[in-house]
């Protein structure tokens, strides 16, 4: 979560317990995106959530403070940071990449996998070929790993070549 000062506590709380080789992974820059839509309906939340999540999700407009949340998970112990959503955020991934040298994943959340599956459902998208290239956007803007709904399917693809 976004929480400033959770990941020092896991990490204090984890060394306690004798985890010096435990990494974490920090959601690090996590926006407060449309793109969430579907796995909220999903699970029934949409309408149950009475507070609002934007109170402490990172602005969509605001890129810089991605770059400062990082920087303090980083500082707190963070092995690795996560950015959520990936696509509409690639530009932050890069950012985040080249400014701390962190592994750094994406995270391809359930409106990303929605569109893309909508659009395959009604033929406007071959959907090998764009499961494959929307991964490797994520890749190709920095990131070391992504976090889809497609992982099943895109490592089949990959497998075979």
């Amino acid at each position: 979560d976004m929480m400033d000062g959770r990941i020092g506590a896991i990490r204090d709380a984890l060394e306690a317990a004798g985890h010096t080789n435990t990494q974490i992974m920090s959601y690090a820059a996590k926006y407060a995106s449309a793109f969430y839509g579907p796995f909220r309906d999903a699970i029934g939340s949409s309408g149950a959530l009475k507070g609002d999540k934007r109170t402490y999700q990172m602005d969509p407009s605001n890129g810089d403070e991605a770059l400062r949340e990082v920087a303090l998970d980083i500082a707190e112990g963070a092995d690795m940071v996560m950015v959520k959503p990936g696509l509409p955020y690639l530009d932050i991934v890069r950012r985040v990449k080249d400014e701390f040298g962190m592994p750094t994943f994406a995270y391809q959340v359930s409106g990303e996998y929605s569109m893309i599956a909508g659009a395959i459902e009604r033929g406007w998208f071959d959907r090998n070929r764009v499961i494959l290239e929307s991964l490797t956007s994520f890749k190709r803007a920095g990131a070391d790993g992504v976090l889809t709904y497609f992982a099943l399917e895109a490592a089949k693809l990959l497998k075979a070549g």
